[in-house]
């Protein structure tokens, strides 16, 4: 009798330490299952990546189509693009015939970030063979320039497209998508009466982009873009459209050529070498951040102000 009332003790001690070794193998096994469960967002490319990492935080997993430096104006997705932007749960996009390759996707559900936006194109603008031909939000024809994204106050309307798509697939965490959604907001908010104050007080208001992405960014700042190139930064630049493009710079007296920085500087270091004083400074559009770019922590805003810095020497601003 007493060995068997010892070896129910002794049954009775092990009986805990069980449970705890249950409850300790079982919770990674319940992390991988939440960390499972996360909602999959896509972007098209970069600006929308961050635009829907800032807005998910950690309650969903984002990549980007796109990859890390890849000019995305002529990238076509691959059969593999493909298979991840259906698989996703949400695929996100600029819209505005910037992803042509979209529809063939048939992802489950699309957030169309510049639905809703009027797009003014530049007035008596033709649109050359090495342009694309945007359609407008709606889905129908028609000429728009789809860099919505260089404009600050537009960019806030991509967030509430990405906020309400998310707070919609996602409505357990739409508390928390709404508080990261408002917080960026008011980055941008500081970025724009930033961006004003630094070119409150400038010379000059004429620039020469190396292709057409700041039209937006221009009308609500006051400027007046000039391109190299059309919508795209592809395509063959012919001899005297290179003249002319100089001789506009004698005209504004612009001594300040702007390449990109996922592009090929030597076309915009031909025309400065012909203007006086001539000279090539980097105008991103934002189009694509590098993996060292991407390292160093460096991000939307951050290039916005780069992109300011360099302004305000080609425009003369004190």
């Amino acid at each position: 009798m007493n060995q068997s009332r010892a070896a129910l003790a002794a049954i009775a001690t092990l009986i805990p330490l069980a449970m705890i070794a249950t409850v300790q193998t079982g919770r990674p096994a319940l992390q991988d299952r939440q960390e499972q469960e996360k909602i999959t967002v896509v972007a098209s490319f970069y600006p929308l990546y961050e635009f829907a990492s800032r807005v998910v935080g950690d309650r969903a997993e984002v990549s980007s189509l796109v990859p890390a430096g890849v000019e995305p104006h002529d990238w076509e997705p691959t059969a593999e693009d493909v298979s991840r932007g259906r698989a996703a749960d949400v695929l996100v996009i600029n819209g505005a015939g910037f992803e042509r390759w979209a529809d063939d996707i048939e992802a489950k559900v699309v957030a169309n970030t510049s639905e809703g936006i009027e797009f003014n194109y530049k007035e008596g603008r033709e649109v050359g063979e090495d342009e694309h031909r945007h359609g407008d939000a709606s889905g129908g024809g028609g000429v728009n320039n789809p860099h919505i994204w260089l404009d600050p106050i537009l960019a806030k309307h991509q967030i509430d497209k990405i906020r309400n798509m998310m707070a919609s697939s996602d409505p357990v965490n739409a508390d928390y998508y709404n508080q990261n959604a408002d917080r960026f907001t008011a980055e941008l908010d500081s970025l724009d009466a930033f961006i004003r104050s630094e070119l409150a007080d400038c010379d000059k208001s004429d620039f020469i982009a190396f292709h057409d992405a700041f039209t937006y960014f221009s009308e609500r700042y006051g400027l007046r873009q000039h391109s190299i190139q059309g919508a795209s930064p592809e395509g063959e630049i012919l001899p005297q459209t290179m003249q002319q493009i100089i001789e506009l710079a004698n005209e504004f007296d612009i001594n300040i050529i702007y390449s990109e920085d996922l592009i090929d500087s030597r076309l915009a270091d031909t025309i400065a070498n012909e203007i006086p004083e001539g000279k090539v400074l980097v105008l991103s559009p934002i189009e694509g951040i590098d993996k060292g770019e991407q390292a160093a922590g460096i991000g939307y805003i951050d290039k916005m102000k780069q992109n300011i810095a360099n302004l305000k020497e080609g425009l003369e601003c004190r």
